[in-house]
């Protein structure tokens, strides 16, 4: 895991090594073991280092070999590099280290654009032949790992956090009307490539892009789960997906043990994460460091789920760590949540996730997470209405039941509609076509997937996950460099999981298949509990120094010179602040004030 940023340049001028030197120290957090810098022609490139796999100096980054004139910058973790490896050296091709950095080098270099199809891991990357002046960048399958871009005529810039290319200088900071109105929809979910920022776009999850000496560009998508029923597989039984279910996190959860320093688990004592510490502990881990987090119950509301966690933690005989959060502690963690996002998220869990990862950080520089089963197999209440729309119009009527489909998942999953949105933002910002659902819509009519439940599923796993939970993960994490490592996201296992029939998948309140399967490996009072998240009670209910902050924020200069949003819609949200939630029980005041905070936080100037 690290960060690295770089400048190439299409005009002939010198790539500004100063901007690169300052989009790699605003990364520092993501990389505490090494920095480095190298410039060359028109290309310049920096990185920070956290090193888990050869922790030698034979690791560092930028890497160059010289013999094949390529230089890379690399993020991530290629857990099949050592068979890789292998294949590499029978190939004729010598290693200087024992890195999963340079496999990815040479790999490029002896199996061209299409290497990333070998990968079995989370990456961003980006290559430059110094001999042709070519340069390719790519990033995996459910963009785990974080790529920015800023492309203009004369420069492109990329870096592995949005502040990053603010602190470089010398952008767009204007805000995307765009983006806005998808942030204000999908809880502060941005779509790739958008990002907040006009100046700033990311490269999509499995996507590579070729710029050659010329400035000419080929950006292809290599990888895109089927989400239809697989006529080989027609005669399978619910047992047969559940056993290859299991076969594929099994070997997921081993993957992800490749390092050379230890692995430890984030345990929420939900399903997830519970049976990635079963499965483990199957494989024969011991000693595994498990780490849960909790904080004070606030209005009614439980603040942890330590009861279930201490299950599985006594079950396998984890070493159990247990942190409690009070209030005072979390306030100022808040404000440093907010500066360790790549881009504003407003999920009440971020601070928990930052909290959490500063206490696993100094146990263990690996863990692994249960992030994204509910989006793989089916776990969120708007999946079974989406059956049932199915049901009830047909498959064969494309048309209808795309448009059906749309209407439900938005009525289940926005946060407002679009006549809110139009009288919430400010009117430089006011847009008269509802972009946001034209977006579902689109999506929801492409080819490959076959019911109402495998469209919202498609979504929710190439999109909503991507720029939710999995960015949270990362961000949070890495704030304190610590590398996330997610199963549930493991390109084989959403293969498998993207062919289920919905039915199976809806079964038993969601995540029947999977509930099926893990009960071979981790109790059934973990597996049939209720449904928990990592509750954070304080900002759902926004009161004393947590209303005073975003009152401040929304208030503040820059806030009213940006006019993001109507003054007289912000007082009315200021004056009930917990009286309007959205459908998925999100504060809506909160999510306006995030972003003003995140603006602020990062000295995104109007």
């Amino acid at each position: 895991m690290c960060g690295f940023s770089g400048e190439l340049r299409f005009d002939g001028a010198t790539p500004d090594v100063g901007a690169v030197y300052r989009m790699t120290g605003r990364m520092i957090a993501r990389g505490p073991d090494a920095e480095g810098v190298w410039s060359a022609g028109p290309m310049a490139m920096g990185h920070r280092r956290l090193s888990v796999i050869d922790l030698s100096s034979c690791g560092d980054q930028p890497m160059h070999d010289a013999g094949l004139g390529l230089t890379l910058v690399f993020n991530g973790c290629i857990y099949n590099y050592q068979p890789l490896r292998e294949e590499l050296q029978a190939e004729g091709y010598e290693f200087f280290s024992t890195s999963d950095t340079e496999v990815v080098l040479k790999a490029y270099h002896a199996w061209g654009d299409g290497f990333v199809e070998k990968l079995q891991g989370m990456f961003a990357f980006v290559i430059y032949e110094r001999g042709t002046g070519r340069t390719f960048l790519g990033r995996d399958r459910f963009g785990i790992k974080p790529l920015y871009v800023v492309d203009e005529p004369s420069r492109l810039r990329f870096a592995s956090s949005l502040p990053a290319l603010v602190a470089g200088g010398d952008i767009d900071t204007s805000i995307d009307p765009v983006s806005l109105h998808h942030y204000l929809t999908f809880h502060s979910v941005v779509p790739a490539p958008r990002t907040i920022l006009n100046g700033v776009r990311k490269v999509p999850p499995a996507t590579t892009i070729a710029i050659e000496a010329d400035g000419s560009r080929t950006t292809t998508e290599f990888w895109r789960p089927d989400f239809t029923r697989d006529p080989d597989r027609a005669d399978w039984s619910a047992r047969d997906w559940e056993d290859a279910t299991l076969e594929a996190l099994r070997k997921a959860v081993q993957w992800r043990l490749v390092a050379d320093v230890p692995v430890g688990v984030l345990l929420s004592g939900g399903l997830d994460s519970s049976l990635v510490v079963g499965l483990l502990a199957e494989a024969g881990q011991r000693d595994l460091n498990t780490f849960s987090i909790g904080f004070e119950s606030f209005g009614g509301e439980e603040g942890d789920e330590f009861k279930y966690s201490d299950v599985i933690a006594e079950r396998y005989g984890t070493n159990h760590h247990r942190l409690r959060i009070d209030t005072e502690r979390m306030l100022p963690a808040l404000g440093q949540a907010v500066h360790a996002m790549s881009e504003p998220m407003v999920s009440h869990d971020a601070v928990a996730f930052y909290l959490l990862s500063q206490e696993v950080s100094q146990h263990v520089k690996v863990v692994q997470s249960g992030q994204g089963a509910d989006e793989v197999f089916a776990g969120y209440h708007w999946y079974p209405p989406m059956q049932a729309l199915t049901d009830e119009v047909g498959e064969a009527d494309r048309e209808r039941l795309v448009a059906a489909a749309v209407d439900r998942y938005a009525q289940a999953f926005f946060d407002r509609p679009h006549a809110e949105m139009q009288r919430l933002v400010g009117r430089d910002y006011c847009l008269e076509d509802d972009v946001s659902r034209a977006l579902v819509a689109q999506h929801f009519a492409m080819p490959g997937a076959q019911s109402a439940t495998d469209m919202a599923l498609r979504l929710d796993s190439q999109i909503m996950l991507v720029d939710d939970p999995v960015k949270r993960v990362d961000n949070m994490t890495m704030a304190w460099g610590l590398e996330a490592r997610v199963p549930f996201l493991d390109h084989e296992v959403l293969e498998i999981a993207a062919r289920i029939p919905p039915e199976l998948k809806l079964a038993q309140e969601g995540k029947g298949v999977l509930k099926e399967a893990a009960r071979r490996v981790i109790p059934n009072e973990v597996i049939d509990r209720p449904k928990g998240y990592f509750p954070v009670p304080a900002l759902k209910y926004l009161q004393g120094p947590y209303l005073d902050l975003v009152r401040d924020a929304l208030h503040a200069p820059e806030a009213r010179e940006r006019g993001l949003f109507q003054p007289d819609a912000v007082q009315h949200l200021l004056d009930d602040p917990n009286g309007q939630l959205t459908p998925l029980r999100g504060n809506k005041l909160w999510q306006l004030a995030l972003l003003e905070l995140w603006l602020q936080t990062h000295d995104v100037r109007p």
